[in-house]
Parts: structure tokens; C-alpha cells; sequence
């Protein structure tokens, strides 16, 4: 009887360390999986651009999150590249009136180039979030384009306040605005303290 009492035991303690231990592989596995999900590739570019332009680094890696998960090739069906998504018609409004005299010899082909890319994405976005003052805004302006959140924001329908919006009426807009959201505040809960 206490033969079969200690293997008992002994049996129940084995069980609790094989289950203690796959609960820390799978927990590492998760943590692993998490942290690749939200990577912080571009470092060195994204930080600069982040101080050049004075927008929040993980701001800018969760539209590169939301855009083109990191993809420095992706291209979309309305003709946006690279990894912040820039449209041609962006790229030439911020070469007239708000990128710098040293970037006068780029040409939207350059926009496939992942620093270039970041640096434009980054500067749009400071563009934007100056013009609205409400983050939220400016990601729907990035998505939707100016003249379609200026129309809205005048529309009492979508805004009480012409800055901010109570609802956007399209839907892709809508969803990006959370998604963006979302991936930022994913991005600050992994990084920001380490």
C-alpha cells in the first residue's frame, strides 16, 4: 500500500511538472507570437522619421502595421505602394508643398524604397495630424483622403464639432481609424517600457 502510495505521488508530481512545463512552452510560444506579429522592423528608419517629423514612433509602426504588415512591396489595387501605402497624387501633393528641397530629385517609383517610404508616410502624417489636432482625424483623412474629411467633418450627420467624428460613413475608413488604434496601442504595451 505505501509502495503504490509513493508511485502514486510521485506519478501526480511528474504530471504537475510536465504540465507546469507546457504551460511555460506555451506561454513562450505566445509571447513569441505576439512580439512577432507587431515587429519593429525599420527601427533605425521609423525612429528617425518619428523625430524628424515629431510623430509618435509606434503611431507610425502601426499604419505600417494596418497598411502593408510590413511588406515593403506591396502594392494596392488603387495604385498605393511600399509600406506606408502612399498614393501617387499624395506623394506629388507633399513634394509641391511639403517635403524639403533634398528629396526634389524623388520620383513616386521611389516610393518602393522602405526609408523613403517612411520618411514620406511619416511626413504625411504630420501634415495631418497639424491640419486636424485629433489623431483619430488625421488617420481618417490618411485613409480617406482631405477633401472627403473636410466634407464630413462640415456634415452634422458624422461630426458635432467639425474637428472630431461621432461616425465616418464609409466603412473601410471606419475600420481603419480602430484597427490603427488598436495596433498603436498594441505596439506601446509591448515596447514602451522596455
Amino acid at each position: 500500500m505505501k509502495k503504490n502510495y509513493i508511485s502514486a505521488v510521485i506519478a501526480s508530481v511528474v504530471v504537475v511538472a510536465l504540465l507546469i512545463g507546457a504551460s511555460v512552452f506555451l506561454k513562450m510560444s505566445h509571447n513569441e507570437y505576439v512580439y512577432s506579429s507587431y515587429p519593429l522592423k525599420y527601427r533605425e528608419e521609423v525612429e528617425a522619421a518619428s523625430k524628424k517629423y515629431g510623430v509618435d514612433k509606434y503611431l507610425i509602426y502601426a499604419v505600417i502595421k494596418t497598411e502593408s504588415n510590413f511588406d515593403p512591396k506591396a502594392e494596392s489595387h488603387a495604385g498605393a505602394v511600399g509600406l506606408m501605402q502612399l498614393m501617387p497624387k499624395t506623394f506629388e501633393w507633399l513634394q509641391t508643398y511639403y517635403v524639403n528641397e533634398d528629396y526634389e530629385n524623388y520620383t513616386f517609383d521611389d516610393m518602393k524604397t522602405p526609408g523613403l517610404n517612411i520618411e514620406y508616410g511619416a511626413n504625411l502624417l504630420s501634415v495631418l495630424l497639424d491640419m486636424y489636432e485629433s489623431e483619430d482625424t488625421a488617420l481618417c483623412a490618411y485613409n480617406a483622403g482631405v477633401g472627403n474629411v473636410d466634407k464630413w467633418l462640415e456634415d452634422s450627420s458624422y461630426s458635432d464639432d467639425g474637428k472630431t467624428f461621432k461616425y465616418v460613413p464609409i466603412s473601410e475608413t471606419e475600420n481603419y481609424r480602430h484597427l490603427v488604434a488598436q495596433n498603436k496601442s498594441c505596439y506601446k504595451r509591448l515596447y514602451e517600457n522596455n
